[in-house]
């Protein structure tokens, strides 16, 4: 596996869904529900077609593992793991923030990442030991000390009772912090806790395809990615806690004995 090829095509691959996706934006779009709040669009469907036409093209042997998908399984070493369209809430709401997600994993581990926004033409990317990048130029995580000094980040997700406990946590942290921002899109977040324009992100329960890019993008970006009970966060976990390691520190230690915790 050459990581300079497979993150080439990865960035093709997102560019690739990232252009159906500004395409098909503000037009009529069709949406259907897999859940309360969780919608899929023709658009997603779309783009996902444009992502895996060109990972399969360039790399037919490998598994592949797609959110629109069932998971294709050829018994390789690595495996794709993309989300076409994270935001679709946001996107089918004409709301302008979402992106394209195109990851590699080695079993639960990402060893490369991609997310794409399209509307700003912003291309996030990070491959193991060679760092994390924004349009080629390198990136890092933020450099608070604090939580009182933080702009954190978190979205609700589809499980109630659970969005219920974060909303009490956070109820319990203000005003110990700068401010709250609810995005809509767990992978965007990611990739801006990695350059540091959240200080802190934190998610209950996400599945491998929106999490794939964002673990490695901020572990890359020099930051640290953990799940709620303080473990290494890998694409088994549901939850994480993505920052600077100091800060996922003082965050851990500020919310302990929390019911979202346990």
């Amino acid at each position: 596996m050459e990581g300079d090829s497979a993150l080439h095509v990865a960035e093709e691959a997102a560019r690739a869904g990232g252009r159906v996706i500004r395409e098909g934006f503000s037009r009529e779009v069709s949406v259907s529900f897999k859940g309360r709040g969780n919608v899929v669009t023709n658009v997603d469907v779309r783009a996902e077609k444009a992502i895996l036409g060109v990972l399969r093209q360039q790399y037919p042997d490998l598994s592949v593992r797609s959110e629109e998908s069932e998971v294709l399984d050829l018994g390789s070493r690595y495996t794709w793991v993309v989300d076409p369209l994270d935001g679709s809430r946001n996107f089918a709401s004409g709301v302008p923030h979402c992106c394209a997600v195109v990851a590699l994993a080695e079993g639960d581990d990402v060893v490369l990442g991609v997310t794409y926004d399209p509307f700003r033409e912003e291309l996030f990317a990070a491959e193991e030991g060679k760092g994390a990048t924004l349009n080629g130029r390198p990136i890092c995580v933020s450099s608070k000390q604090t939580l009182e000094e933080c702009l954190m980040g978190c979205d609700l997700g589809y499980v109630d009772w659970k969005g219920k406990l974060a909303l009490d946590m956070l109820h319990g942290l203000w005003p110990g912090m700068q401010g709250l921002r609810i995005m809509g899109s767990s992978s965007l977040s990611l990739a801006y806790a990695a350059c540091g324009r959240l200080d802190l992100y934190f998610h209950h329960h996400l599945y491998p395809w929106d999490i794939a890019a964002g673990l490695i993008l901020v572990r890359e970006a020099g930051g640290l990615v953990v799940d709620k009970h303080g473990e290494r966060a890998d694409l088994s976990k549901e939850s994480l806690v993505a920052s600077s390691p100091h800060l996922v520190r003082k965050f851990l230690e500020a919310t302990e004995g929390h019911s979202w915790r346990r």
